[in-house]
């Protein structure tokens, strides 16, 4: 390592490496066509330090990387000196993290997701859209590097394990939200719009290429596994909910309700993650505030939004992330007034994509606004639920606690905390 390394590193012992570096980017470069096959990557000097907040990511751990390099063509020519910056994501140094991501395949399908599924989704639409036409740019980070490494695999070497190198888009102005005060009203509406386009594609891929995606893509987390894993979290929230309610006077009813919920929470999830037809599609299924990163366009009704965190990506239903984000990370006021013209925004983006892909979702699949409304209402019991699973998250923060109570007075009221609430 050079000097300038020494002192960018700060001498901490991270398991990035120049040569890890140069072998990555030289292989990103060769890959996109951007580099001879006789050239080289020769990195000038790289820092890294941590990506996010202690205890801010659970299932991985997460590194910042700038590294200052050239690309040595093989003429000997000088070229210019470029400056990149990445997210390395590493399996948790954690043991007990460690293995809950491995056991639960958490890296190998957000691993999947950049290099089969987001590939595949991108050459369809080359493959649809006339050339001058403007390509759908999917709302997530660029990958540079993924690697999985299955439990037991030798890991000897610098990095031989599952890893995933990503742009850090905070280098192009992208900023998270505060989970806190919640999204404002254009947040929303841009991160619904941005998964309206991730929806469509997907939806357009299996209805033009006549296969469920659960048989494409394997990978995806499955409805039984996935409510075995959303269970156990949500028997964990549940006293802890129980508590803080039993503190707040006037509540009891929701309470109650609660109490009544709980012997039927794993039917409840399984029944709710499965994959209706005809609007099965690739869903996010964790899409809240603190996955999201957004930017200024300059513009007072919009601004641009990108999709983070992809490793719980499921076969399901589009109704499921709409609900989870609304739900868990829009201010009360903001939701009671805006959810209709939110789910307005969704279905507009939705269908014009669709369209464009060429798939009318009303006329093809005979799928009406009105129902994207009725599966709404019924996702909202399952993010409920995976934001009791959750609730640690709320909890000792004034304004997320009281968001949390007006959540479950407006859902109680609505009828929504019932196990029978399918039937309806």
């Amino acid at each position: 390592m050079s000097e300038s390394e020494e002192e960018s590193s700060g001498g901490e012992d991270w398991p990035v490496t120049a040569d890890w570096l140069e072998a990555t980017l030289t292989s990103y470069h060769r890959r996109e066509g951007q580099m001879e096959e006789a050239a080289s990557v020769a990195v000038a000097e790289f820092s890294v330090r941590p990506g996010c907040e202690a205890g801010e990511s659970v299932l991985s751990d997460i590194l910042a990387v700038r590294v200052l390099y050239r690309v040595h063509p093989p003429d000997g020519a000088e070229d210019d000196p470029r400056a990149l910056d990445l997210i390395v994501k590493l399996l948790p140094n954690d043991p007990f993290s460690r293995f809950f991501v491995t056991e639960a395949q958490f890296d190998l399908r957000e691993i999947k997701f950049y290099t089969q599924v987001v590939p595949e989704l991108e050459q369809f639409q080359r493959r649809l859209l006339s050339a001058d036409e403007p390509p759908l740019e999917l709302p997530i980070p660029r990958c540079y590097h993924a690697h999985y490494a299955a439990p037991g695999e030798d890991a000897e070497g610098s990095l031989s394990e599952s890893v995933l190198v990503l742009e850090n888009l905070k280098s192009r102005g992208f900023l998270g939200a505060d989970f806190s005060r919640g999204l404002t009203l254009r947040q929303a509406r841009a991160a619904l719009e941005a998964v309206a386009r991730l929806h469509a594609l997907s939806l357009a891929l299996k209805v033009r290429e006549g296969r469920p995606l659960d048989e494409r893509y394997p990978f995806l987390f499955q409805t039984a596994r996935a409510t075995d894993s959303y269970q156990q979290l949500v028997e964990r929230g549940l006293p802890q909910l129980a508590r803080f309610l039993e503190r707040r006077p006037g509540l009891e009813a929701v309470l109650q309700s609660i109490a009544t919920l709980r012997p039927s929470t794993k039917e409840l999830i399984a029944s709710l993650l499965a994959p209706q037809e005809p609007m099965a599609l690739i869903t996010h299924t964790d899409f809240w505030c603190n996955n999201l990163l957004f930017r200024d366009e300059g513009d007072d009704e919009r601004c641009a939004c990108a999709v983070l965190d992809w490793q719980m990506v499921t076969y399901s239903r589009p109704t499921n992330d709409l609900a989870l984000l609304l739900v868990s990370s829009l201010p009360t006021e903001l939701r009671r007034r805006c959810t209709p013209d939110l789910l307005d925004r969704y279905w507009a983006e939705l269908t014009a994509t669709s369209t464009r892909l060429g798939v009318d979702v009303e006329g093809d699949l005979g799928y009406a606004r009105d129902q994207l409304a009725e599966d709404y209402r019924r996702s909202q019991l399952l993010a409920l639920l995976l934001c009791i699973g959750s609730v640690d998250v709320a909890l000792g923060n004034a304004l997320t606690e009281q968001r949390l109570v007006d959540v479950l007075q407006d859902l109680h009221q609505d009828g929504v905390l019932s196990p029978d609430l399918l039937a309806q």
